[in-house]
């Protein structure tokens, strides 16, 4: 066998050398292949266990959506055990319950929106939902008399402070977390007895058309979220 003859090496450079050592490695991402079949294998990362979600996350999953008709009962007696303002205070937990009102509509709730005679209450509406005339129950209609009748003559707001300013939405807020503290009912914020209010109607056999109309939504799928947590959708699937 004859060995061909080599004539000729090429040299590498010694600058050429520093800049291929400087180049950054590559990977190999090219898949290898078997009689034209691609096979491929999962990289490392991707056979990692996905990471548990954060905390907070996890917190926001576990928060309390709505409250019981019986849970509202116990925070207006806990509120009217509260000091000089009880009565004020359980007041404005039965009505913003009763009436699905957000806080700042509640603190906003003035004597000209109250017929204590005909029962009726004008609810205004906030962030462009609709307004609505609502009847007012027998226990709210007690517990507003009471409440005027210890007022200043003249006083306009519904609620209001020892200073006779109407009640801030903080206020209210910091109220209803102490009174739900006292009987250890953790996690209790304003907007919770606007969702009791769908919940309870809902579940009651309120229709979707209707509760958006008592609740001011414009459009009915913010009503939907309720309907979900009827319990009665299920009624009759089993017969014993």
């Amino acid at each position: 066998m004859t060995v061909p003859k080599v004539t000729h090496f090429e040299t590498v450079e010694d600058d050429e050398m520093k800049h291929a050592a400087a180049l950054p490695v590559q990977p190999d991402t090219t898949p290898t292949t078997e009689f034209g079949t691609v096979v491929s294998f999962p990289r490392a990362s991707e056979l990692r266990e996905a990471p548990e979600p954060p905390r907070k996350a996890r917190e926001r999953e576990d928060r309390r959506e709505w409250l019981t008709e019986a849970e509202v009962e116990k925070l207006c007696a806990a509120a009217r055990k509260r000091g000089r303002w009880g009565h004020r205070d359980a007041t404005m937990i039965l009505v913003g319950y009763r009436h699905g009102l957000r806080v700042s509509e509640l603190v906003a709730l003035r004597w000209q929106y109250v017929d204590l005679e005909t029962g009726r209450l004008r609810v205004i509406r906030s962030k462009g939902s609709d307004d609505s005339v609502q009847p007012l129950s027998g226990a709210e209609i007690r517990a507003l008399r009471r409440i005027k009748r210890e007022q200043q003559t003249g006083e306009r707001y519904v609620f209001v402070s020892e200073r006779g300013a109407p009640l801030t939405s903080n206020g209210f807020f910091k109220m209803l977390r102490r009174a739900g503290d006292s009987i250890g009912m953790t996690d209790i914020h304003p907007h919770l007895l606007r969702h009791a209010c769908g919940f309870k109607l809902v579940n009651q056999g309120v229709d979707t058309r209707t509760l958006a109309a008592y609740l001011g939504h414009r459009q009915i799928a913010n009503t939907a979220r309720y309907t979900k947590m009827d319990a009665r959708r299920f009624d009759g699937f089993w017969q014993d």
